[in-house]
């Protein structure tokens, strides 16, 4: 008989990810953050487990609504490549959320040279998922959530999948943070520093692993959060957790839903600051899938579930207590 070396029984949700001083709040106020669920209804295999994108984001859905979510945010590329039917699927399964659901777009949601499918355009994206459209600033509880499209559009980045956060959306951002009380900002690219842990572990570890697309000038994007004093970017993108800090700004990388470690973050703040917890959306044989497939599909495979593992093994990453 098969045992499972896992017992949550009587414990808090999930693991213990970070401990951060800000943002801070009198009202609690709990925020789910999902990342980078490729749902897929036509692929299967490779290290996002296509065949189990559904699920895993099923099952995300149904732990968010045991967990009095007060809102519900995607940090970006809910699907494959931005097919229209992959988007459909995904919006059965989120329109079970008991909370609000707003997503930014990752690189896999917007148009890209060499698709052979029709992408669905950056403005019905921001019908289904940002009705304010994009940059948006919504207040949720205690917290001021802020969204930027750093993927792109119908006819920006169609060449890359790296990102951009536009001088028309920093001089927004420069705007609206001096009038925000507690700023999470969420943008699908990682800031530098969170890069750069990707080509130190390549360096040391895995010399033939590649480095995911970046953030394009990412000085003026950092430099306008440092000024207004924001103290929390919330990323995806990288699909494994992460922390870092930069200019006085901290980042906190969601892990994804569709491969190792398969998991969404939890973010309670309240007046003690904030804690992020990482909520597992698989059980363990599936948790032992997705390292395998991860881990055996390339070299840049190899060394993202290494250090997603290492980062694991290191919780909590952040205690500013």
């Amino acid at each position: 008989m098969a045992v499972d070396p896992v017992d949550h029984s009587g414990s808090a949700p999930g693991n213990l990810m970070a401990r951060l001083q800000r943002p801070r709040s009198d009202e609690r106020t709990r925020i789910a953050v999902v990342a980078d669920p490729h749902v897929s209804t036509r692929e299967e295999g490779t290290s996002k487990l296509f065949e189990h994108t559904e699920a895993h984001l099923e099952s995300a859905v149904a732990d968010i609504n045991d967990r009095d979510v007060d809102y519900t945010l995607c940090v970006g590329d809910i699907t494959k490549d931005g097919e229209r039917w992959n988007y459909d699927a995904a919006d059965e399964i989120l329109a079970e959320l008991d909370s609000p659901f707003r997503s930014v777009p990752g690189n896999h949601d917007v148009e890209k040279e060499g698709y052979d499918h029709e992408n669905l355009p950056l403005s019905e994206f921001e019908a289904r998922y940002t009705p304010d459209g994009l940059p948006f600033h919504e207040r949720v509880g205690g917290v001021d959530v802020v969204g930027l499209n750093s993927a792109g559009g119908d006819d920006w980045l169609t060449d890359s999948h790296d990102g951009l956060v536009t001088d028309d959306q920093l001089e927004w951002l420069d705007e609206t943070l001096p009038e925000l009380d507690t700023p999470l900002v969420a943008v699908h690219h990682n800031l530098p520093t969170m890069s750069e842990q990707l080509v130190q572990h390549r360096d040391n570890n895995e010399p033939e692993m590649a480095i995911p697309p970046t953030m394009r000038n990412p000085g003026p994007f950092l430099d306008t959060l440092e000024e207004h004093d924001a103290p929390l970017v919330v990323t995806g993108h990288l699909h494994l957790p992460s922390a870092t800090k930069e200019q006085g700004v901290r980042e906190i990388m969601s892990p994804t839903t569709c491969s190792f470690p398969q998991s969404y973050l939890l973010f309670d703040v309240g007046p003690e600051g904030t804690e992020v917890r990482l909520i597992p959306v698989a059980d363990h044989e599936g948790m032992m899938l997705g390292h395998y497939e991860r881990h055996q599909d390339s070299f840049t495979g190899k060394g993202l579930t290494d250090m997603a593992a290492i980062r694991l093994a290191q919780f909590p990453l952040v205690d500013e207590s």
